[in-house]
Formats: C-alpha cells, structure tokens, sequence
C-alpha cells in the first residue's frame, strides 16, 4: 500500500491512522465522529474506512493489524452513529441561528430553507443517503435538527446508514483487499472511492449551472418579446 501522492498529508488515510501511533483504533473512532457531524467535513472518511479493513486483513505493507474485523464492523457504526446523533441535536439547540442571513459565507438561512425543502421533496432517506456523500455527510444530520425533522424518523435512519455505510464499507475494504490486483493498486482504488464520492455534488453543481442559465435565458425571452408588441400602437394613434 502507498501512499497517495496526489492528496494532502490529513487526507491521505495511511499518513492519518500512522499519525496516531498505538491508539489507532481510537484515533479512527474519533476521526468517524468527528466527521458525522461537528462541521469538520475534510476528512477521508471513505477511504480510511476501506483502508481499516484492508489493514484488518493483513494486506498492508506499511501498518501492522491494529483491530479484528469484528471489532471495527461495531465500533465505527457506533462513533458514526454518535457523531450523527450531537450534530442533530447542535440543529436542534443552536442550528437556525447558525442560519441567521444569508450574507454569511457558509451558513447562510436559503441552505438552511433549501435542506428543509429538500427533506420535503425527498423525505427523511436523505439522512441514509448522505452518509454516502463527502461533506454533505457532516452537515446533513445539523441541517436536520435545524429543518426540525421528528427525532423518531431521523434516528432510524442514522442506526440505518450508520451500520450500512460504517460496517459495509470496511468489509469492503477486507474482502477487496484480498484481492492481488485491488491490494496492488490500492492508492488508484482510494482515488476512484473519492471521485465516485462527490458525483452527487457534482451533478448537483451542473443542475444548478444549467437551472440558472434557463432562468437568464427566460428572463431574457420576455424582454425581447415586448419590443414589437408596443411598437404598432404609436403607429395606429398617429393613423387617426
């Protein structure tokens, strides 16, 4: 395993859970939490999840098993679910302050009315979902707090996406570690695991390009439609 040239040192998971020494388990821990929800969303919560479970099956060159398989598939649900858990209730106490104007550079009050309009439109599978998605991951669960979704449906879909995303990914890590080609090009793998990641941000960034070219183009229409519409009428006045 190599490690990834092409990304910063903090975002690099072999550099990350090397970093932590003997206290790698809980280092991992605290990284899936954190990154659940306290808005710090640079964090390589895929890959290092992937890069856990290659590690668990000893197919790692550069960091010795630091925890069985089992151990990780019920600890990183547990820290994802518990990161999802305070940053739903930081929405819930704090979050539409957060949200104040929309002059403010991050968290500005149409995200905030965007998101809830986005759980009416989508439901509560957003919480799932997100945990898919870099970024959107951390600020989903605070988002959801402050938008006021029912504590009942938002923690069924945390307990949900936290042990499929958490225990699926790792295992995937394990299972495709063992395999010579994904073992032997593992940095390509990590790469791929970013990319496939933020397509949701991406189409969501075109959708948006492309939304608001058709509203200059539309606002644009009227403009110019109503040019010859008053033209005639000074003419047939001067006629009579």
């Amino acid at each position: 395993m190599t490690n990834l040239a092409l990304l910063p040192g903090f975002l690099d998971p072999v550099n990350l859970l090397n970093s932590f020494g003997t206290w790698m388990l809980i280092g991992l821990l605290v990284v899936v939490f954190i990154e659940s929800g306290l808005l710090f969303p640079l964090l390589p919560g895929d890959s290092l999840l992937f890069t856990a479970g290659l590690i668990a099956a000893a197919k790692s060159a550069e960091v010795e098993p630091f925890a069985p398989l089992w151990v990780l598939m019920v600890t990183i649900p547990i820290a994802a679910i518990l990161g999802d858990q305070v940053g739903y209730f930081i929405g819930t106490k704090g979050g539409a302050k957060l949200f104040k104007s929309d002059d403010a550079k991050i968290f500005k009050k149409s995200y905030l009315d965007e998101s809830h309009r986005f759980f009416l439109r989508h439901g509560p599978a957003m919480i799932f979902l997100a945990r898919f998605v870099p970024i959107v991951r951390t600020y989903a669960p605070l988002v959801a707090g402050a938008a006021k979704m029912p504590y009942r449906v938002f923690i069924t879909y945390n307990v949900i996406g936290g042990i499929v995303w958490g225990a699926g990914v790792t295992l995937l890590g394990y299972l495709l570690g063992q395999i010579t080609f994904i073992a032997d090009n593992v940095d390509y793998i990590f790469l791929l695991i970013v990319f496939v990641s933020v397509l949701p941000i991406l189409n969501e960034i075109v959708k948006r390009f492309l939304a608001s070219r058709r509203g200059t183009a539309a606002a644009a229409a009227p403009a110019a439609d109503s040019e010859p519409a008053t033209m005639p009428i000074p003419r047939i006045t001067r006629g009579e």
